[in-house]
């Protein structure tokens, strides 16, 4: 297809048309709730079903990622329906706050759309969490990926509803092997998983890609809830954040200096949410380095061992999530268990039903 006709049909939707039926609506009170979320767990993926692809945060500005995007999915056997909006642009975002929330309450409520992931990351998604339907989210539960900026959405979908959503690779992402095999296992299969690194040396004696660090040994089970540090802090203190009591908090991040962690782990310090957590995985920090800290630095190690070993919960870094090729697809909101020795997190329960 020309991409000059590509970008001519996105804007008006749809691709291709999917029918799925999920879960029965489920009594929905007015008074939204983040203190207290009944687990709702979405459909299975099977081929033929439509994934709607949206843009709730920035946008691409050529047309190249959207035909990677839909061939990707049509790889995996699925239909693609684009949401309203996925070509609109307001600055760097994706169209205006409320055509990019229209686009998501739209994928919710649309009976031929099976799943709903988000094009990218980038920014903006906090400026949507008011304008999100709630109601129409518990009513109408869908399968919802992505990472990064998403973590947003993540939170207050899940404080709001209780629905299960999913911290992996977005339409514009890479999708290898390790990637789609994750991502497979979970969704498509209706598997449990469990998290580990890739055991792999190559040319060397022993392993130096991808090793985790156990900070506290031991183990731990919670419920399992993360995502982007800076994205999560960033909505701290607002109605879109759920309990943490005994919850397995995992972060990653991106381009941020070390200082700026220290203060944003200062931040969940500060707000109680590292005193209530049962435990803690920390996955990739890309591309995060000292900066300009004047005459020296603390190290990434020295910040998080700084915030977590007086905790004294299990706790490990390295995990293989967050902004990588090598991504894993982890779910918000189930019940999983953390091993901190031998760095995995194990799903207790399947994600999907």
């Amino acid at each position: 297809m020309e991409r000059r006709n590509f970008l001519r049909n996105i804007g008006t939707g749809s691709l291709a048309i999917g029918l799925s039926s999920f879960i029965a609506p489920v009594a929905f009170s007015s008074e939204l709730n983040t203190t207290s979320t009944k687990e709702l767990i979405p459909k299975h993926l099977s081929e033929g079903d439509t994934i709607g692809i949206i843009s709730p945060a920035s946008n691409k500005f050529e047309s190249e990622p959207y035909e990677i995007a839909v061939e990707t999915f049509q790889a995996m056997g699925l239909k693609v329906k684009l949401g309203k909006y996925i070509n609109s642009h307001y600055g760097h975002l994706a169209g205006t706050d409320e055509e990019r929330a229209e686009d998501l309450n739209n994928m919710f409520k649309d009976p031929e759309v099976d799943a709903i992931i988000a094009l990218r990351g980038g920014s903006g998604a906090a400026r949507i969490l008011d304008k999100i339907d709630y109601e129409a989210i518990a009513k109408n539960p869908k399968v919802f990926i992505g990472y990064s900026d998403i973590t947003a959405l993540h939170m207050a979908i899940y404080a709001k509803t209780g629905l299960v959503t999913f911290h992996g690779p977005m339409a514009t992402s890479t999708w290898n092997n390790f990637s789609y095999s994750i991502f497979k296992e979970i969704l498509f299969n209706k598997n449990t998983f469990t998290f580990e690194n890739t055991k792999e040396t190559g040319d060397n004696l022993v392993q130096v890609k991808n090793r985790i660090r156990t900070i506290t040994s031991g183990k731990a089970e919670g419920i399992l809830l993360g995502g982007n540090l800076s994205v999560l802090s960033g909505i701290m203190g607002s109605d879109y954040l759920p309990n943490w009591e005994n919850k397995i908090l995992y972060l990653e991040e991106v381009g941020e200096k070390i200082y700026a962690i220290d203060r944003m782990m200062s931040q969940l310090k500060l707000a109680g949410v590292l005193d209530k957590i049962s435990g803690f995985v920390f996955g990739k920090c890309t591309d995060c380095d000292p900066g300009g800290s004047g005459y020296g630095s603390l190290t990434l190690e020295e910040v998080i061992d700084h915030y977590i070993k007086p905790l004294e919960i299990p706790a490990y870094s390295g995990a293989m999530f967050g902004h990588v090729d090598d991504n894993s697809t982890i779910p918000n909101g189930i019940n999983a268990a953390i091993d901190a020795d031998n760095g995995t997190i194990t799903m207790l329960s399947p994600a999907v039903y």
